[in-house]
């Protein structure tokens, strides 16, 4: 037992031959959040097949199981990008949007969705799936703390001009709506779109992380088409969408149908990110 009197299981890699029986036993809910995710430099020949293999076909293969040993309700995370890559100003994705997953990681994730209801149809075991967007907190990695480290270093931004709205999740947040899904009755057999809901510009992130690192922030004010342009012929249009791009959901519905509201505001998950001793 490790501390806090939880089990940890190890059951090594995520496929469709992984066994879970071990890990099963006694269980009334599994989360499953563990995935291959979305690879900047994917050096597969076929990225589709190996985004599959885990994402899909080991998601199954352990929801199966899980209804096989008698568990109760699976909860799987899934990602805002089975609904898409941006929205249009003013508007949010909702969880009766047409998905329309534009990469091979958003694929597949709908594929293990619609293949984790048929299970659910089949079996009886309760599931609900959750899809997050980006989610921030200690130990966050890749484009948000490579932007953390921007503004503790002091470096110029060009990011004055971008006045987009962007949603994000603090990890407390997403944790707290995770336990309470596994048991709430109204959560089985829905999909829920969170957030912390205070939806924010990349330039209004970068001054509050500013605020309260209590560091002068540099903002470069170039307009955003330029940036665009120019990432674009230098191969990184993604990379500046994810900046300058809306992507907002409404996360109404979990309020509504579950009571749900964040537990932290925006402030104090980035607070937390800045206060990680072992994280950036």
């Amino acid at each position: 037992m490790a501390d806090g009197g939880v089990e940890q299981v190890v059951v090594g890699s995520l496929d469709d031959s992984t066994d879970w029986s071990h890990a099963l036993k006694d269980v009334a809910w599994v989360v499953h959040l563990a995935a291959r995710v979305h690879v900047m430099d994917d050096r597969e020949q076929d990225p589709l097949a190996a985004f599959r293999q885990v994402n899909v076909l080991g998601t199954l293969n352990l929801a199966r199981q899980a209804a096989a040993a008698g568990v109760r309700r699976f909860v799987f995370v899934s990602s805002v990008k089975v609904n898409g890559e941006e929205t249009a100003p003013g508007q949010a994705f909702v969880e009766t949007d047409t998905p329309h997953p534009q990469d091979a990681y958003g694929l597949s994730k709908w594929e293990a969705e619609q293949g984790l209801w048929a299970i659910s149809r089949h079996t009886g075991m309760e599931v609900v799936v959750v899809r997050p967007p980006l989610v921030y907190g200690p130990g966050v990695k890749a484009n948000f703390a490579a932007l953390v480290r921007a503004v503790q270093r002091g470096w110029p931004l060009p990011l004055g001009a971008v006045d987009n709205r962007r949603s994000l999740v603090a990890l407390a947040n997403l944790v707290d709506f995770l336990v309470l899904v596994c048991t709430h009755p109204k959560a089985a057999q829905e999909t829920f779109l969170i957030s912390d809901a205070q939806d924010v510009s990349i330039a209004a992130l970068v001054r509050e992380i500013g605020h309260i690192a209590q560091k002068t922030v540099k903002l470069l004010y170039i307009p955003t088409m330029i940036m665009v342009c120019l990432c674009t012929l230098m191969g990184k249009r993604q990379a500046i969408q994810r900046l300058c791009g809306n992507l907002q959901v409404d996360s109404s519905k979990a309020q509504h149908l579950l009571g749900w509201v964040p537990v932290v505001t925006l402030k104090q998950g980035l607070r937390s990110v800045l206060e990680d001793k072992n994280g950036l």
